[in-house]
């Protein structure tokens, strides 16, 4: 399943460029998230594992970014931890990886989604302004959602007629995979995450999704306690060990 999720999450949250390197996937987006920034080592390399590492490292520096490299329990070779360790990479932002089966949704309160990036100009601003995302990234994240090749849900919640929550779904190969959920802080504890979270695994189901994978820093009590309640529970989990 590791392995699975990771290639559905690298399709659902596109690099604006990516680097096949005999067996890893190394990603660049101007420094714009970790995940889309980082070396993904999925597959079994053949080449001397100092030399892989050392390439990344280079790679990497050529474009002004630090060498990230995101780790799962199934990362290719198995000593590829230990060789970071030993270069001086440090853990950062431990991930809980968790799934659910999309069941009988019963009754959903009104979520507005838009499949059409081109028409989601408000689902974008409203996100740039809750998330805080900095003026010199918001570029590259556009670029980033306008480049999502299955199909993407962008979905909010409104209240009084303003946009209090908002979220992304990406549905393939039976799955839905649900990013960027956040909810005003002038608005939290009203119900509006878990009403978000319900229009998107709706709105999943109807699009062909049985089941739903998402991502959680596993030191966000909230979110967790949320996801849990809605039936996700966890995989796997993911970390990122980054060269200073």
């Amino acid at each position: 399943m590791i392995r699975t999720i990771e290639e559905l999450s690298m399709n659902a949250w596109p690099a604006l460029r990516s680097v096949a390197c005999d067996g890893w996937v190394l990603r660049f987006s101007n420094g714009y998230t970790r995940r889309a920034n980082s070396v993904h080592p999925l597959y079994l390399p053949s080449r001397d594992l100092a030399e892989k590492i050392a390439e990344a490292e280079r790679l990497y520096q050529e474009r002004g970014l630090p060498a990230i490299f995101k780790l799962t329990a199934e990362s290719q070779p198995r000593a590829l931890e230990a060789a970071l360790v030993e270069r001086g990479y440090e853990v950062e932002a431990e991930t809980s990886v968790r799934v659910a089966d999309l069941g009988p949704m019963g009754s959903v309160a009104a979520v507005d989604i838009e499949t059409s990036w081109g028409n989601a100009s408000e689902w974008r601003e409203a996100f740039h302004g809750m998330s805080r995302v900095a003026p010199e990234h918001q570029a590259t994240h556009e670029r980033i959602l306008a480049s999502i090749s299955p199909l993407a849900g962008f979905a909010a919640v409104r209240q009084d007629g303003r946009i209090v929550g908002c979220g992304l779904g990406v549905v393939q190969d039976g799955w839905l995979g649900v990013f960027d959920v956040i909810v005003d802080g002038a608005a939290r504890r009203q119900g509006h995450g878990e009403r978000l979270m319900r229009g998107l695994m709706a709105w999943g189901q109807r699009m062909g999704a049985d089941k739903a994978y998402l991502q959680v820093m596993q030191s966000n009590v909230a979110a967790v306690r949320l996801y849990e309640g809605l039936g996700f529970r966890e995989a796997y989990s993911y970390w990122y060990r980054v060269k200073r």
